[in-house]
């Protein structure tokens, strides 16, 4: 195989397997019925939720955390907000039991602004109870210190990555998932939503953004280069929304790393040393890449 279809089939594989992503869809719809029947005596498996995070984006792999909002009535942020003392505990303990109700076996618990539901096979949802403000974005509950409310904006994000996908010929999605697997494989710890910020920025003035995945070698090299150019920086904002994201830690070392890998790869390409360039592919993405 070439560069083009090597690329295709190593994206192809960082999607969820058939049974994964029904499981997926079976569990969405339960919690959101769920939701429903306790908080507004609705049957429906479909309104008021929606996916957020990687899932909204569109740039999750087969290990990402399926975070879905489920947005509750007004009168409910009422009576929480009115609580003595953090109501968003109680809120998001409100939400936990609820969920606990279909699925009493499963370890459910929640993490400060969300409600996190571990399922035994391996896949986590983390919910987030929310209030649609007038402007279209929506309050969230955070019971650290004592509790508060925040704002978030997803449906914004999900538009502007959107716009910019289409922009690049479906490119953005395709960069972040794969980016995704070289994170997991090398252990560099960046957070998925800055991953999809760097790709973002990264493709906003790339030259071969609407390129096929006959210039995935190229993307490779030159996302690489660009977390190289900026490593040094603390933190970037994201589109839509303008939430401020932070890096945890230096990925330089890692970067570096994969560009003069990726930098060998395509020499070899070029020399027609396949399987040494496969090697050297394997070397940034693991064994997902074609052998």
């Amino acid at each position: 195989m070439g560069v083009a279809e090597n690329f295709e089939t190593f994206y192809k594989k960082l999607n969820l397997s058939e049974d994964d992503e029904r499981n997926k869809t079976i569990r969405f719809h339960s919690i959101t019925k769920r939701l429903n029947l306790d908080f507004y005596y609705s049957d429906s498996d479909t309104y008021h939720s929606f996916y957020v995070g990687s899932h909204g984006r569109g740039t999750d792999i087969y290990t990402s955390d399926i975070d879905m909002v489920f947005v509750l009535p007004d009168s409910i942020y009422v009576k929480y907000d009115n609580y003595y003392s953090n109501g968003q505990s109680a809120l998001l303990q409100a939400v936990k039991n609820s969920i606990k109700t279909t699925y009493p076996n499963t370890d459910i618990g929640g993490d400060g602004q969300v409600v996190v539901v571990n399922f035994s096979d391996g896949m986590k949802f983390e919910v987030v109870p929310a209030f649609k403000k007038t402007d279209g974005s929506y309050y969230y509950p955070d019971s650290n210190d004592g509790g508060k409310w925040k704002t978030m904006d997803p449906k914004k994000e999900i538009d502007y990555f959107n716009y910019m996908d289409n922009q690049c010929n479906g490119n953005l999605k395709k960069l972040c998932r794969m980016v995704r697997e070289w994170n997991k494989y090398k252990y560099v710890f960046i957070p998925g939503i800055l991953i999809d910020v760097m790709c973002y920025r990264f493709l906003s003035d790339y030259q071969y953004k609407d390129k096929s995945f006959l210039y995935f070698d190229w993307f490779t090299r030159d996302f690489m280069k660009y977390l190289i150019d900026h490593s040094d920086q603390d933190y970037w904002y994201v589109p839509g929304s303008n939430w401020k994201v932070s890096k945890k830690y230096s990925f330089k070392k890692e970067a570096n790393e994969a560009y003069n890998n990726a930098l060998e790869a395509i020499d070899d390409e070029q020399s027609k040393y396949y399987y040494s360039a496969k090697e050297n592919w394997r070397k940034i993405y693991g064994s997902k890449f074609p052998s």
